[in-house]
Order: C-alpha cells, then structure tokens, then sequence
C-alpha cells in the first residue's frame, strides 16, 4: 500500500470535468484508490463521492493505493493532481 499526502495544483481543484478526468485514469487501474480529506474519504471511481470531498485548488489531500498496480497509478494520478503534464 502506497499513501502520499498532496497538494492539489489543478485550477479550480476537482470540479466535475476534473473530477470524471480523475476516475477515468483511476479506472485503468486494478489497484484500490481512496482520496482523504479532512476526515472524509472517498472511492476513486465514485464521482459524486470524490465531488463531496469539495477539493480545491491548494488544498491538502492523502492519496491511497493498494493493489497490483499501485506504483504506476500513484505516479500517474499524483502527475494528474499536481498538474505537471
């Protein structure tokens, strides 16, 4: 299991069009990943669940991954996240 806390660099954070973007490349993966923030946590494929977190840009969130493929899906999804592509 691979945990890394992040500050999200997307503009606007995860609204809607970042946010189905951000389970479509969560889906690729066999790997579990859950988003944290402030107590709360959310599935990486549930949308509306991810939607709840309301992260914004500059905010702190922990990124979880466990499975077969967790390296390549933290590397992928933390690129996402911090906006570097």
């Amino acid at each position: 299991m691979l945990m890394k806390k992040l500050i999200v660099k997307l503009p606007r954070g995860l609204q809607a069009r970042h946010t189905a973007l951000f389970a479509r490349k969560v889906t690729a993966f066999e790997s579990k990943i859950i988003l944290s923030k402030d107590g709360k946590t959310a599935d990486g494929k549930d949308i509306m669940r991810i939607m709840d977190l309301v992260v914004k840009e500059g905010d702190e969130i922990t990124l979880l991954v466990d499975g077969c493929d967790e390296q390549m899906a933290m590397e992928t999804l933390e690129v996402y996240l911090l906006n570097i592509s």
